[in-house]
């Protein structure tokens, strides 16, 4: 193992990282690309019968998360099986087919055949997922695991933002442009695919794990073996818990921002933007504190340090919201960052989407330093599994709640409620994450020093 790096974005100069990063932030990036310029396609230049645009973001998101739910347990299988630089070449293969199918969608305005790249693309993400963590801990010692971790979460987060900023942009070129804005995206979508083709042929080896595994191609009972074998680990099954919780309450908020700024902020579709900005920013900020803060250990103390700032920001946001100024016409972006209060909003939303970062980064890197070597992919998957569940059903609590008549900030303040809620019990059933936070702050030392 080549010694421990100064820093976390050291590993961004050596082959053993680099290549793999840059592999995931391209794959991430598009993945949205092609979402967000899909999603405005059919709402603003294509009429579509059986694809309403008031349904186009959730028909697009389900059939997305769709392949999580059905394929994991297999994804899992494979990354354990089989040289996971392997996995993702065969990976990356796959994203330039697709792209190339979406292409022809694109130039000829087929639809159905657009969903069914999304679908595809959902499929590519679901393999890369277990392979992506469980390739870390096999490249990175318990020193650099936080930072490795950092780096990909705020990696991730930053190509979300940027594939969906490009994706909008060239989805909105005006009619009779050269490209036309179908021509762009898929011309976008063959050169990140071809871009992360070229990246991951420098991964190195990464020898399977348990090479002699005997796959199960059945999906269902796959994925409640990798249940069972995630609960057969009770501090590990708990962190994935945890994990899959972020992965609710962050879904609330990213689905709830374009109607947060237009019905409760009176924003335009730049104040939409902008909170995913600040969200996406607090994310990768906190994500890559906790190399700092956890001085280069996995340090679970930080979790619920974490936590507490996800709900108390959450209830703030909530009031802050509730008292909004309301303005005479909608409020475009400079006349919207003008008001004072909301400066407020804006330094909220980062607050809570930093502490999101301290929260989701430990979490990661404990289930990968306490998971066995020969079942962590599969568990993995097994996360996976439970995080597609988890936001099915925020995007079905949340409907009911507005179908009820609850308000965007009510429904904020409910979040930080169930929050406290959660992560409590989180808490009482592993004391050791309360222990940990404790000694953290009596002493600032990581649990190594």
């Amino acid at each position: 193992m080549p010694r421990t790096p100064s820093s976390q974005f050291d590993l961004l100069r050596q082959r053993r990282f680099a290549p793999f990063f840059w592999t995931q932030f391209l794959g991430a990036m598009n993945d949205n690309v092609l979402k967000f310029a899909f999603t405005v396609l059919v709402t603003y230049r294509v009429a579509v019968d059986w694809l309403p645009p008031a349904l186009a973001g959730l028909a697009i998101g389900a059939v997305f998360i769709l392949p999580f739910l059905l394929f994991s347990a297999t994804a899992g299988q494979l990354a354990d099986r089989l040289d996971k630089a392997r996995v993702m070449r065969m990976v990356k293969n796959l994203e330039l087919a697709i792209m190339a199918l979406a292409a022809w969608g694109l130039w000829q305005g087929w639809i159905a055949l657009l969903l069914g790249c999304i679908f595809l693309m959902g499929l590519h993400s679901t393999v890369f997922g277990p392979v992506k963590y469980a390739y870390l801990p096999q490249h990175l010692d318990e020193r650099e695991l936080t930072g490795g971790n950092g780096l990909v979460e705020m990696g991730t987060f930053v190509a979300i933002l940027l594939g969906n900023v490009l994706g909008g942009v060239l989805a909105s070129l005006p009619e009779g442009s050269v490209p036309s804005s179908a021509q762009a995206v898929a011309l976008a979508g063959l050169a990140l695919a071809a871009l992360g083709r070229w990246a991951v042929q420098h991964v190195p080896t990464s020898p399977p794990d348990e090479a002699g595994l005997r796959l199960n191609w059945n999906p269902f009972s796959e994925t409640w073996r990798n249940l069972r074998l995630a609960h057969q680990q009770p501090t590990v099954f708990r962190a994935l818990l945890g994990i899959s919780w972020l992965w609710f309450f962050g879904a609330v908020f990213l689905a709830q921002f374009p109607a947060y700024a237009k019905d409760v902020l009176h924003g335009d579709e730049q104040v939409a933007s902008l909170l995913l900005v600040v969200f996406s920013v607090g994310v990768g900020t906190g994500s890559l504190l906790c190399e700092r803060l956890s001085h280069r250990h996995v340090e679970i103390g930080l979790v619920p340090l974490g936590a507490l700032g996800m709900a108390l920001f959450a209830a703030l946001l909530a009031w802050a919201s509730a008292h909004a100024p309301l303005p005479a016409l909608r409020w475009g972006l400079a006349d919207f960052l003008a008001q004072p209060r909301h400066d407020l909003l804006l330094v909220l939303l980062f607050g809570l989407s930093l502490s999101a970062g301290l929260y989701s980064v430990p979490l990661y890197a404990l289930v990968q330093w306490r998971a066995p070597a020969t079942h962590r992919a599969r568990i993995i998957a097994a996360n996976n599994i439970l995080n597609a569940l988890y936001m099915i059903a925020s995007a079905l609590i949340v409907g009911a709640l507005r179908s009820a008549g609850a308000t965007i900030p009510q429904v904020f303040g409910l979040l930080a409620l169930a929050s406290v809620a959660v992560t409590l019990a989180l808490f009482l059933r592993e004391p050791d994450y309360l222990r940990h936070t404790g000694r953290w702050l009596r002493t600032g030392r990581g649990p190594a020093e």
